[in-house]
């Protein structure tokens, strides 16, 4: 993913009790590195990933700043926030909650 521009890394995820997801914590692009960890809700990330931005899945490195470990996609699929492209509910594989 080196090559591709990621405007936002999420690092854990609150959901709902319906299933679907309340809040994200995630760390926004800012130039050449990233932000402190910011709180997005459901309806500002799904504005995001509507508007073009791509957000991934993944952790801090402890001790190397702005240098993260990166694991997935983050994809809208129909109303569906997913790292998979089967998902029919809200669903981030492999993201601590919140």
């Amino acid at each position: 993913m080196a090559n591709k521009k990621i405007d936002g890394i999420i690092e854990a995820v609150r959901y709902a009790p319906d299933g679907k997801i309340e809040l994200v914590r995630a760390y926004e692009r800012r130039g050449s590195t990233f932000s402190d960890s910011i709180l997005i809700t459901r309806a500002n990330l799904v504005s995001r990933l509507k508007s073009g931005e791509k957000f991934v899945t993944g952790a801090r490195k402890e001790f190397m700043g702005s240098t993260f470990e990166i694991s997935k996609a983050v994809l809208l699929n129909g109303d569906s926030i997913t790292t998979g492209s089967d998902s029919s509910r809200d669903r981030l594989e492999e993201v601590p909650s919140l």
